[in-house]
């Protein structure tokens, strides 16, 4: 099973970036799917889900500025952010629930000028 997260790496605030989880080696549209994130010294915090069925649901830190979307036909899921402030600096990592449980590797995102 691999999680594989990707995106741009460093952003101006303000920027936009759109992050990719793409999955392999499981039934993909059985899954809840989740990004989290992690800055230095922090616990690693939800930052979005979208269910089987489509449902989303955001951290207040980032609502109205994220969007959570999925392709079952590619295995594959998104966040786009807009917006993007310095403290949305972290590792982000993908996440998927269903009949287990598996992490993905984190992606770096730096929001700085």
């Amino acid at each position: 099973v691999q999680l594989q997260a990707s995106g741009r790496g460093l952003v101006q605030p303000g920027g936009s970036l759109r992050l990719s989880c793409a999955a392999s080696g499981i039934i993909f549209r059985l899954y809840n799917m989740n990004w989290y994130r992690q800055a230095p010294g922090n616990k690693r915090e939800l930052v979005a889900t979208i269910t089987v069925g489509g449902s989303t649901n955001y951290a207040d830190s980032v609502k109205g500025r994220a969007t959570i979307s999925r392709d079952n036909a590619k295995n594959t899921m998104y966040l786009q952010m807009n917006s993007l402030k310095p403290e949305d600096t972290a590792v982000y990592y993908c996440y998927a629930v269903g009949p287990n449980f598996y992490w993905g590797q984190g992606t770096q995102v730096t929001v700085s000028s």
